[in-house]
């Protein structure tokens, strides 16, 4: 059994709130480099660019990316051997949320639904926790802003629209959405399960390397054609028109009952932010 302090977590969700908002992975920059380099649309390629530019600027003077850095997702792979001491793990995860906004000057944005009131520090953070094998704990920081937030949707399909009712209910989700989630956009699609296990999928998909395949064939030839009906509608970059409306499709499914077809479709912007450690 190893011993991990609450501080360690803190400190770790920190830099990691810090991190996400300022540097985002190489995986979508050389995405978004592919994309620009194909666009067609003049006012689409220079868009790109404009994104491209901002994303090393962000970088190199360590700051946000984008103005709402959003409300803050943590997952927590937490092994079985792992003992955690000296309080609570929720609520060191969101003391290093509260931090990490404050000393990296990010928009606290969080509020009660119903008053409004904001809570001053961008917390409480929305905590996935899953239990794995080992003495190490992994934790992503998954900052999301609304603009994309706002655009995502769960449908309870009938077991007989198949897969054709999920092809449409994903395109018409991404139609709807149009300009609003900032284009080109990166689309988790979570299949099966319950309303809540479908949405969690969805979300977490947008984890995985941006673009790479999952590792079922016929759940990536489903990614690849849900990408090409995608960028066939012409939104394009900012919704402004061109080939790249959307720069990958992430499927994650799980077995469902015999009388449901849950599918949730949760859509992430161009920055596609999230960071990583294990500790």
């Amino acid at each position: 059994m190893r011993t991990v302090s609450t501080s360690l977590i803190t400190q770790t969700v920190e830099q990691l709130c810090i991190e996400a908002c300022y540097k985002i992975g190489d995986d979508v920059k050389i995405l978004l480099q592919k994309a620009r380099d194909e666009e067609e649309s003049p006012l689409g390629k220079w868009i790109l660019q404009q994104f491209l530019d901002n994303m090393h600027i962000s970088r190199e003077e360590q700051l946000p990316l984008c103005q709402d850095t959003g409300m803050a997702v943590v997952f927590i792979e937490l092994g079985r051997e792992v003992h955690v001491t000296g309080g609570s793990l929720e609520d060191a995860v969101n003391e290093g949320v509260c931090r990490g906004y404050e000393k990296g000057y990010l928009r606290k944005s969080v509020l009660d639904p119903l008053t409004r009131k904001n809570t001053g520090d961008n917390t409480p953070a929305v905590i996935h926790l899953e239990m794995t094998e080992g003495d190490r704990i992994k934790i992503t920081a998954a900052p999301k802003g609304f603009g994309s937030e706002n655009m995502s949707r769960l449908a309870m399909l009938k077991p007989a629209d198949g897969a054709d009712g999920i092809k449409k209910f994903v395109l018409d989700t991404v139609v709807r959405a149009g300009a609003n989630p900032c284009p080109p956009i990166i689309v988790g699609i979570g299949i099966g399960g319950t309303m809540e296990k479908a949405a969690y999928l969805a979300k977490k998909s947008l984890l995985r390397e941006a673009g790479k395949p999952h590792p079922d064939k016929d759940i990536a030839a489903l990614e690849q054609e849900l990408l090409n009906k995608i960028n066939e509608t012409g939104i394009g970059p900012q919704g402004m028109g061109g080939r790249t409306t959307a720069l990958a499709v992430h499927v994650e499914t799980y077995p469902t009952h015999i009388a449901g077809l849950p599918v949730a479709v949760n859509i992430q912007c161009h920055a596609a932010r999230h960071a990583s450690a294990v500790i």
